[in-house]
């Protein structure tokens, strides 16, 4: 089938509003900080899997200094390894690591999962590229995201020779090329949820779900601003919009959409917001677009938690729990409790360990064999190293410790739902 053009927009007479300028707080939302808070890791932890038993052939056994240098391990592999027992087995002389029988059980589990969810994952792919107005994306762009997207480690291989008429890669590979475009799938998340609720036509205007925390509350001239903006025209994101007045309401609202689709085709309805403006780069959103994101915080929320930005689908999530949740997201959140398990028993561990250590300074203290005065002994460098990362072995290494406790109900929760 041959690759359509991107259809122009009818001409719409949109009078020209200058942008909002005001600035629109922030306001934190607890439970959205826990959908993000709760995937501490997971990231490491899933190309660590991926390394063991997709790439590496049984079993699966793979020297420490072996591991993929582009896995981004919090901190030294080997206690990373420690911290989540319950799915690496270490052994010693040379230092190898193996995926425990649990963790290879998850695996296949989620093997078949790929496997059943395949065609999906083809047309959340496809209908990304054709957002683009190249019709294309950098190969290493689309694999930074495929954990988001929920693809395969080998995609390139396992994926995309299924689906000869939707992929293609360029002569040099360095870009996913779209084969053929699919008018059927030209349908916004927004536009298919109107559709269901009714009466929708194209080129209705159509509102954005909005929802803010509990106590947040808008300035009333960018209320009355945003009432407004919601009245516009929708331009599906699928469209050109080349010919929108830079700079107006109705481009932003066409931005919006954008970001709003391409954040609804990932399987956990969020991304980093530095991959997310990478990506709408790519599809060549106009400049400035990054701003859209803290402008609109009944759309989109930011989450600042582990060290980085997160944008968040709002209307994807009823407090932590998603919607919808999408397959791969469910093999996700048994993954974190299989990492949950290790932290807790390498939290005991630690424990046992140090009552202990306590009891022998104690009867060393009864009978004076600690030195003079009863006094402990220092510890030497290794220990004092050991201690420094005793909290994060122990899993309470958190930027809000109070959450941590809630945080584990919620992952329990996620796994058996």
């Amino acid at each position: 089938m041959p690759l359509l053009p991107r259809r122009p927009v009818a001409a719409l007479y949109v009078p020209v509003r200058g942008l909002l300028e005001a600035r629109v707080p922030w306001g934190r939302d607890r439970a959205l900080d826990h959908v993000v808070e709760r995937e501490r890791h997971l990231v490491p932890f899933l190309l660590t899997k991926d390394a063991l038993l997709t790439a590496a052939p049984p079993p699966h056994a793979v020297p420490l200094h072996a591991l993929p240098s582009t896995i981004p391990f919090p901190f030294r592999p080997l206690r990373f390894l420690r911290l989540y027992g319950s799915a690496f087995a270490l052994s010693e002389h040379p230092v190898t690591v193996s995926p425990t029988q649990r963790l290879s059980a998850l695996h296949l589990d989620e093997a078949q999962v790929v496997d059943a969810t395949r065609a999906d994952a083809a047309d959340r792919l496809l209908r990304l590229l054709m957002l683009s107005p190249t019709r294309a994306l950098p190969l290493h762009l689309v694999a930074r995201i495929r954990l988001d997207l929920g693809l395969p480690s080998d995609f390139p291989r396992s994926l995309l020779p299924h689906y000869p008429d939707y992929f293609a890669l360029s002569a040099d590979g360095r870009l996913l090329e779209l084969v053929c475009y699919r008018k059927d799938l030209a349908v916004s998340d927004v536009q298919s949820y109107a559709q269901r609720t009714g009466g929708y036509k194209v080129g209705d205007p159509i509102a954005f779900q909005l929802s803010f925390p509990r106590g947040f509350e808008l300035h009333k001239n960018v209320r009355k601003w945003l009432d407004e903006w919601q009245k516009l025209p929708y331009i599906s994101p699928y469209e050109d919009g080349s010919h929108l007045a830079p700079r107006s309401d109705i481009t932003e609202k066409r931005t919006v959409a954008v970001l709003h689709e391409v954040l609804s085709l990932t399987v956990g309805k969020k991304m980093e917001k530095e991959v997310l403006v990478k990506l709408g780069e790519a599809l060549r959103l106009p400049p400035g677009f990054r701003k859209v994101l803290a402008k609109h915080p009944g759309i989109f929320y930011l989450a600042h938690k582990l060290r980085t930005q997160t944008v968040v689908l709002r209307e994807a999530y009823r407090r932590h729990m998603l919607v919808v949740k999408h397959p791969m997201m469910g093999i996700r959140y048994q993954y974190l409790h299989l990492m949950h398990m290790g932290m807790e028993e390498a939290g005991k561990a630690k424990g046992k360990e140090r009552k202990t250590v306590r009891g022998e300074q104690m009867i060393g203290d009864e009978y004076g064999a600690d030195g003079e005065n009863g006094e402990e002994e220092e510890c030497d460098d290794e220990e004092d190293e050991e201690e420094e990362g005793g909290d994060i072995e122990a899993g309470v290494a958190s930027e809000d410790e109070e959450s941590d406790d809630e945080d584990t109900a919620n992952v329990r929760d996620s796994a058996e739902g």
